[in-house]
């Protein structure tokens, strides 16, 4: 396990809960103060942050242990159950700012104290914001789909929070249903939201294969290697940060054992080069013993 990749990983999963913990302390005063159902909407969903965040931490550390007799392939799909998890929390937040949004708008209540309500969504954007540009930074450099997850949650908060400050200003003027229809608003992109993460953390679990682009460049690679004549039977899939990529390598009839081992090897270190800590499987065929319909036969 690439050090950079677990130290990175576990900041990102420490910071989101910290922040978490904050700004629901700091929500549950506002809401208190205001009694606004947006701001209740946000109050429940930082509790839903909280335990999404917890979940994430526990399922980071978990997965970045290394492989053992019993997990041979590494414990790298905790991250899309830790993904998996974040879906299902955030879908019962959503069904329950519906419940309240349609409660409120049939009988709409002015607010209270709309001024502390506006700076505790200020900071709690803010704040936000920051979080979600680290979490993406670490994604960018480590490609983890338990940190991704969190980052596609935490940046329906900022939408969320920006709608907030919208629906507060609204109430402000005297258009007090503007709370109820934000908060409807609001539960309808955190539910597109976990449905999505959750559709990713379940092809993940299903081994989908790497992305087309990846899978060209793989092809690329070995193809343009000297002494490799053609290659098929590519497949492909992704366990949290490792990429595992197996293949069939097509060689001269007459190429000694050892010559076609050293070969096979220099594809590996090719690849790994591009795909640093993936886990590289090559088969070495002869090439008399490749039907042509299989010859240098790739599946994009």
């Amino acid at each position: 396990m690439d050090p950079q990749y677990a130290r990175l990983v576990k900041a990102a999963a420490l910071s989101a809960t910290v922040l978490a913990s904050i700004l629901l302390i700091i929500k549950i005063f506002a809401w208190w103060h205001t009694g606004s159902v947006s701001l209740l909407a946000a109050l429940v969903d930082s509790l839903v942050d909280l335990a999404a965040s917890l979940t994430n931490l526990f399922v980071v550390r978990y997965s970045l242990q290394p492989a053992d007799e019993e997990h041979t392939f590494g414990h790298g799909k905790a991250e899309s159950l830790a993904a998996l998890a974040q879906s299902m929390f955030i879908s019962g937040s959503a069904l329950f700012l519906f419940l309240t949004g349609f409660q409120h708008l049939a009988s709409p209540e002015p607010l209270q104290g709309l001024g502390v309500g506006i700076w505790v969504t200020l900071i709690a954007l803010f704040s936000t914001l920051i979080l979600v540009t680290f979490q993406r930074w670490v994604v960018r450099k480590t490609h983890s789909q338990a940190i991704r997850a969190d980052m596609l949650h935490y940046q329906s908060d900022v939408m969320m929070n920006g709608a907030i400050l919208i629906a507060l200003a609204l109430s402000w003027y005297g258009f007090h249903r503007a709370d109820a229809l934000f908060a409807l608003g609001i539960g309808v992109y955190i539910l597109y939201s976990a449905l999505r993460m959750g559709y990713e953390a379940v092809q993940a679990l299903l081994d989908r294969a790497l992305p087309d682009a990846e899978r060209q460049e793989i092809i690329d690679i070995v193809m343009s290697w000297p002494g490799v004549i053609g290659a098929h039977d590519l497949r492909t899939r992704q366990s949290g940060p490792t990429r595992f990529i197996q293949l069939h390598l097509e060689m001269e009839d007459m190429l000694p054992l050892m010559q076609a081992h050293i070969l096979a090897e220099q594809v590996e270190r090719a690849l790994l080069h591009r795909f640093p800590g993936a886990d590289v499987l090559i088969h070495q065929d002869p090439c008399s013993v490749v039907p042509k319909e299989r010859h240098a036969h790739w599946e994009l």
